[in-house]
């Protein structure tokens, strides 16, 4: 759960309240600050106060939704306003608590609390769908998501650790979400993005801390093994773990025990290790960027996603059903998709995947005709070597490096998700990078 606005002391005394309730309570104090939490770590609730700092909560959560954020939203109101407010918020809330808070009735309103529909909807995970039990599969009728379906469903009750493999946009969180929810597990399901914490705090987010463990831990911190007890906890884009903190992690699945930062004792975790990567883990292991024992450890079962590219007869599938949910949650009427409209995106390599796919929809249905005019051919490939810049001899590796990402980054126009897949890293990753670099100058 993240608790965003307020008064410190309100969200302290909430968060203090709601610890033994909830598997793992943070808060911010603004849009920002919450923005920057929820990169790291996917939260289920979020208790929102109706006036934020920097931005209007109505406006800050119709960007959650564009940006396909899906969780339970609650909106803490001033007494009188909670109605006019959930009217004025259509479709994006859970509920609404007015101040002054009591506690039952906080609980009461977590546990009763569904995930709005709109929100649902046009947040849906990659290629799924609802099956006739509640859950959410994959959708496709090709005869690659078949078997990645049969595989799921045959090891998600067995307790191993799972590798989901696929490149961006394939739909990798959901086939950790749909493996935590056909497991035995009742605990939480955690997730986090391994490349979207500087590497410095990734030990501390997974293992936790004690008070006083560095300078700016002024409180203890369980961390998110512990907040997954019980149940899954997902890493996304392992390959971006540390390789000192690669060793650490392979004791806790080895052990079934963590240290926390800045303590001498062991706590033992019962957690489902899930972990996700777009990059080929066996060439990382060769380059000694990836330590090989825990590739093996990770590696118990694995489940390989298939491009769009690679399975063409699901793409009217996944269109029709993105449409569909899409146009009722714009309040638009859908468009047709006729054989030649369906061939033309047949053609397309979609580097993307499902994720591009269902954007170019949406884009489609905001401007009331199928854009096909978007789905531009990748140029073909010059023929003869293509000339390399040289770099001074003086520069060091991660120069070089910073150096031609920054180039690459221009030659697509600034397109950092564009320059991501050109590169091969993600775009957390990217970044990340440019960042430091943009520090450096500075300084």
């Amino acid at each position: 759960m993240l608790i965003v606005g307020g008064a410190p002391e309100f969200r302290s005394h909430l968060r203090e309240s709601l610890r033994k309730h909830v598997a793992l309570v943070d808060s911010a104090e603004s849009a920002a600050k919450a923005g920057q939490l929820m990169a790291r770590c996917r939260f289920g609730y979020l208790i929102v106060n109706s006036e934020l700092p920097d931005m209007g909560a109505q406006a800050w959560l119709a960007e959650l939704q564009r940006n396909d954020v899906v969780a339970r939203v609650l909106l803490v109101a001033e007494r009188g306003q909670g109605a006019g407010l959930s009217q004025a918020m259509n479709g994006q809330l859970s509920g609404v608590l007015e101040r002054p808070l009591d506690l039952p009735e906080v609980i009461d309103a977590l546990q009763n609390a569904r995930v709005p529909q709109a929100r649902e909807a046009a947040a849906a995970p990659p290629a799924d769908k609802a099956t006739s039990s509640g859950q959410r599969e994959l959708i496709g009728d090709s005869a690659q998501m078949r078997e990645v379906r049969d595989l799921i469903r045959r090891i998600a009750p067995l307790p191993g650790t799972v590798l989901i493999e696929g490149e961006t946009g394939t739909g990798k969180e959901l086939v950790a979400r749909w493996l935590h929810t056909l497991s035995t597990r009742r605990g939480a399901f955690v997730a986090v993005n391994c490349g979207a914490i500087a590497p410095e705090l990734l030990e501390s987010e997974l293992f936790g801390h004690t008070k006083g463990a560095f300078t700016s831990a002024h409180q203890v911190r369980e961390g998110l093994f512990v907040a997954a007890r019980g149940g899954t906890l997902y890493l996304d884009e392992i390959s971006e773990m540390p390789f000192s903190l690669q060793v650490k992690l392979l004791r806790v699945l080895e052990e079934g025990a963590l240290r926390p930062v800045g303590s001498d004792q062991e706590i033992p975790v019962n957690v489902r290790v899930l972990a996700s990567t777009q990059h080929d883990l066996p060439s990382l292991v060769h380059e000694r960027r990836f330590r090989e024992d825990l590739y093996f450890r990770l590696n118990v079962a694995q489940v390989n996603l298939p491009p769009l590219r690679d399975r063409l007869d699901d793409i009217a599938v996944l269109a029709r059903h993105f449409m569909a949910t899409l146009a009722e949650n714009l309040g638009v009427e859908t468009l047709p998709l006729e054989s030649r409209a369906i061939g033309r995106m047949q053609q397309y390599p979609w580097p993307g995947n499902v994720r591009e796919l269902k954007n170019f929809i949406e884009r489609s249905l905001m401007l009331g005709s199928l854009a096909l005019e978007g789905l531009a051919m990748p140029a073909p490939p010059e023929e003869g070597p293509q000339q390399v810049a040289e770099y001074p001899l003086d520069w060091t590796l991660e120069e070089v490096k910073q150096h031609h990402m920054a180039r690459v980054l221009r030659a697509l126009d600034g397109n950092k998700s564009a320059a991501a897949r050109q590169l091969g890293v993600s775009r957390k990753t990217l970044e990340r990078r440019i960042r430091a670099a943009g520090e450096e100058d500075g300084a």
